[in-house]
């Protein structure tokens, strides 16, 4: 019973821990969540959480990838 007083199911956030957002398309270039979507996480609802991490892939096509940095090293 104590066991399940901290399991949650819960969105968890997409962050990757690269965090920069790309200057034109005004998302972040680890996670692809705006920068609202960012700061409101943690008041989001399960529902919109969940929205936004489905609509995710979406998004990652619209960056231009870069040549150099650590985002041209990646394989994504």
């Amino acid at each position: 019973m104590k066991d399940e007083i901290w399991m949650r199911d819960e969105v968890q956030s997409p962050c990757v821990k690269l965090c920069a957002v790309h200057p034109e398309e005004r998302i972040c270039v680890g996670c692809y969540r705006t920068i609202e979507e960012i700061s409101t996480w943690s008041r989001l609802t399960h529902e919109a959480r969940a929205k936004i991490i489905e609509d995710l892939p979406t998004r990652a096509p619209s960056l231009a990838k870069r040549r150099g940095g650590r985002m041209g090293r990646l394989d994504r």
